[in-house]
C-alpha cells in the first residue's frame, strides 16, 4: 500500500521541522492503520473496501500537502480511520473463518485417515482370522487323516487268521483262553465257525488239527459268541 503514499509521506516529513503548524489530529493513527491492513493482506481478500480506504486516506494527504487545510485534511483522515476500523474487523472475521475452516478441514482429514486405518486393521485382523480357522482346519483334517492312517496301520498289522495247531487234550476255549490267543474262553465259538469244514462236534479236537485263528472281528461278533457260548 503504502508504496502509494510513502513518497507523499516522505516529503512531508521532510518539510515538518520548517512548518510549524501541528500534524493533523487523526493522521499518525490513520496511517498506522492502513499500513497495518496492508500487510494483513486487506488488499487480496476485500480489494474494493481496501482501495476506497487509500483513496480516502490520499484525498487527505492531498488536501493537507497541496491546499494545506489540516482542518479538512483531518476529516478524511478521521473518515479514512473509521472505514479502516471497520474493515479490519471484517479482515479479522474473516481470518479467523478461514483459520477455523482449515483447522475444520484438517480436522475431517485427521479423521478420515485414522477411520482407513481401523478399517485397515479390521480389514487384515479379519484376513488373520480367516488364516487361523484355515490353519484350524486344516491341522484338524490332518489329525484325521492320521488317525485314520494309524487306526488302518493298526488293524493291518493284526493278522486277519493265524494257525494254530491242536495239542493232545486241548478243547476250544482252552484255545480261546490262552493268552497269545484271545485270553478269554467264552470267544472259542469264533475259532469253531471258524473251522467248521474240519470240527464236527465242538467238544471233540484231534490232535495235530490245524485251526484258523480269526484275528480280526466285530464287537458284533464277541458278543454273539459269548451268548452261543451261554447257551452251551
Amino acid at each position: 500500500m503504502i508504496r502509494r503514499v510513502a513518497p507523499i509521506v516522505g516529503l512531508v516529513l521532510c518539510l515538518l521541522p520548517a512548518c510549524s503548524a501541528p500534524s493533523p489530529t487523526w493522521r499518525a493513527k490513520a496511517t498506522a492503520l492502513v499500513d497495518d491492513l496492508a500487510h494483513r493482506d486487506a488488499l487480496g481478500m476485500f480489494p474494493q473496501e481496501y482501495n476506497n480506504l487509500l483513496e480516502t486516506y490520499e484525498h487527505g494527504e492531498a488536501v493537507l500537502h497541496v491546499q494545506h487545510d489540516e482542518q479538512e485534511a483531518d476529516i478524511f483522515y478521521l473518515l479514512a480511520l473509521q472505514k479502516g476500523s471497520v474493515l479490519k474487523e471484517e479482515l479479522i472475521r474473516r481470518q479467523q473463518l478461514l483459520t477455523e475452516e482449515k483447522r475444520q478441514r484438517a480436522a475431517e482429514e485427521a479423521a478420515r485417515v485414522e477411520e482407513e486405518r481401523l478399517m485397515k486393521q479390521a480389514a487384515e485382523a479379519e484376513l488373520r482370522l480367516r488364516e487361523q480357522e484355515r490353519l484350524k482346519a486344516v491341522q484338524e483334517e490332518q489329525a484325521s487323516v492320521a488317525a485314520k492312517l494309524e487306526a488302518s496301520a493298526r488293524e493291518s498289522s493284526v493278522p486277519q487268521t493265524s494257525v494254530y495247531t491242536v495239542r493232545r487234550g486241548e478243547t476250544l476255549p482252552q484255545i480261546a483262553a490262552r493268552s497269545e490267543i484271545y485270553n478269554d474262553a467264552s470267544l472259542w465259538p469264533l475259532i469253531y465257525r471258524a473251522n467248521r469244514d474240519q470240527i464236527r462236534n465242538p467238544k471233540q479236537l484231534w490232535p495235530g488239527q490245524a485251526l484258523n485263528l480269526p484275528g480280526h472281528f466285530s464287537r458284533d461278533e464277541a458278543i454273539d459268541a459269548k451268548r452261543y457260548t451261554g447257551k452251551k
